[in-house]
């Protein structure tokens, strides 16, 4: 089975960076999607940026490109997301989520999903 294990997040300040890891485990990714969606208290869950196993191409979110850069590490199996110029607004939990053949998927209907890990961005 997928087992997706989040780590790396934290407490900072607003304009700090924080670096997200997910490691992915339990199968060959080829053909995945691999996400990183977060959720705030009250809220519902988000969509932030996705890429794609076997090329690396991304897909961001409005809200986050420019400031959060998605990467996957094949020889590792792990999925990164650098955090750059955090907001009081980026204080959520994030969950990394794999989607099975998802290449072309661009939703937010996933398969497996991580325990997620909590980002916490201070004034």
């Amino acid at each position: 089975q997928v087992q997706l294990v989040e780590s790396g997040g934290g407490l900072v300040q607003a304009g700090d960076s924080l670096r997200l890891s997910c490691a992915a485990s339990g199968r060959t990714f080829s053909g995945y999607r691999m996400g990183w969606f977060r959720q705030a208290p009250g809220k519902e869950r988000n969509f932030v940026v996705s890429i794609t196993w076997n090329s690396g191409l991304p897909y961001y979110s409005g809200s986050v490109k420019g400031r959060f850069t998605i990467s996957r590490d094949k020889a590792t199996n792990t999925v990164y997301l650098q955090m750059d110029s955090l907001k009081p607004e980026d204080t959520a939990v994030y969950y990394c989520a794999a989607k099975e053949n998802g290449y072309l998927y661009y939703g937010s209907e996933y398969d497996y999903w991580g325990q997620g890990t909590q980002v916490t961005v201070s004034t």
